[in-house]
């Protein structure tokens, strides 16, 4: 589901059908678009998009076949810019501490007041937009930079790094107004008006990019 006005979805996957729909209650009751998955399989089965305004996953730690900790790598793997918020019972903590060092955004222990949980996916929610957003800029600046030839990468890759297009002759051994033709290029291609946005460019789609 796409909420089609742009608002965020909450996604809550627990087995526990009344404490599903309980959930499911109160998020609809404060304004929230929200939808309910039985299981692990049935939300990958659904395979719901990343919603336009944004969204989380309220998620159990246990349930049966595929666990919440299981989920929460398959999303991983998969690049989601869901933040997965573990709903946990008594005796989970440890299970709990290992899902927020694999990454998950927080974990309730049952029973949680219903602010508390609230507050908690309006958080998410925020940060889901920020992980989106950077996530779209890595995407663009890949596609971009993928746009470039083998010898232009190289030539912007060293530009990026401070060198003057003698030292990038020198480096690639071809000549300065070879290198200044592949500049050009490079800058035109990117959109960029110098090595530092340049450098930006690089290092979004790539953060070692420059190492």
């Amino acid at each position: 589901m796409n909420s089609p006005d742009g608002q965020p979805v909450i996604y809550v996957v627990d087995d526990e059908a009344p404490f599903r729909r309980s959930l499911l209650f109160l998020l609809e009751s404060m304004g929230w678009d929200a939808v309910g998955h039985e299981s692990a399989e049935a939300f990958l089965a659904a395979q719901p998009p990343f919603p336009l305004g944004g969204g989380c996953l309220v998620l159990d730690i246990r349930m049966p076949r595929v666990s919440g900790l299981e989920l929460q790598r398959r999303l991983q793997a998969a690049d989601s810019s869901f933040p997965i918020i573990f709903m946990t019972g008594h005796g989970d903590v440890e299970l709990a501490v290992q899902a927020m060092k694999a990454g998950a955004f927080d974990f309730l222990q049952k029973p949680f007041k219903d602010q508390l949980f609230l507050d908690t996916v309006e958080r998410a929610v925020q940060l889901s937009l920020e992980r989106y957003a950077a996530t779209r800029r890595h995407q663009e600046a890949q596609a971009v930079l993928g746009g470039l030839s083998v010898r232009e990468w190289e030539v912007a890759r060293l530009l990026a790094q401070g060198l003057a297009n003698k030292e990038v002759a020198r480096l690639l051994n071809i000549s300065d107004n070879t290198v200044h033709v592949h500049r050009q290029h490079v800058m035109e291609k990117t959109g960029t008006s110098s090595a530092a946005d340049l450098a930006r460019l690089i290092l979004r789609a790539d953060p070692s990019g420059l190492d």
